[in-house]
């Protein structure tokens, strides 16, 4: 993130996300230290636990986040909460990022996750969902795009796992993912209609 950081003045910069398998939380904080202290607090530390499917030391993801941020808390120089945030799905993972960082930072869901990312979290936590987009007015074309996007995704478990707890089924998520999964992950058409749906979830 330091070219970034180097390169504007006044914007913030986010890391989405340091997995923790791969990291020392004391180290992390360290980084973050040298980077605060040049830059401000121009910088957001996203974290999260990625998948297992992806991470051979996957193991007990709500207990290894846990013992992630008590070991960032316990460094020399620890990252205030205020400037971390959690990639958090699950009811579970959403209410640690409450009680210990600036809130979530979700991705690949549907406008009805950040709308119960914010409820859960309260009014003041920080809730930015990430989302991927096409712009391109030919339907046909453009799900095309989404869904060769999207084929990872909807091979992790713990994406689809959230994806059923907002109404879909075995229908939507195998293959490529019905239309109507699609439609509602990877918003896509014209500028505009793109726009639409990321105020739906600035609004939410």
């Amino acid at each position: 993130v330091r070219p970034l950081l180097e390169a504007s003045e006044r914007i913030a910069v986010g890391t989405s996300i340091v997995n923790i398998w791969s990291y020392e939380p004391a180290r992390l904080a360290a980084e973050y230290a040298e980077l605060a202290s040049a830059f401000g607090e121009r910088l957001l530390v996203g974290v999260g636990v990625g998948h297992p499917e992806a991470t051979s030391d996957y193991r007990r993801p709500l207990r290894a986040m846990r013992e992630f941020l008590d070991g960032i808390d316990s460094a020399p120089h620890p990252i205030p909460p205020e400037r971390r945030a959690l990639a958090a799905l699950g009811p579970k993972m959403l209410d640690l990022a409450g009680e210990r960082s600036a809130g979530t930072i979700p991705y690949f869901v549907p406008v009805e996750h950040t709308s119960a990312a914010r409820e859960r979290l309260g009014p003041e936590a920080l809730v930015a969902t990430e989302i991927a987009c096409v712009v391109d007015a030919d339907a046909a074309r453009a799900r095309a795009t989404a869904r060769q996007y999207a084929r990872l995704y909807l091979g992790l478990t713990n994406y689809t796992a959230n994806l059923r707890r907002f109404g879909f089924g075995d229908a939507d998520i195998e293959g490529e993912g019905s239309d109507r999964l699609i439609d509602s992950v990877v918003p896509h058409g014209s500028a505009a209609e793109v726009a639409a749906v990321a105020r739906a979830h600035l609004e939410a």
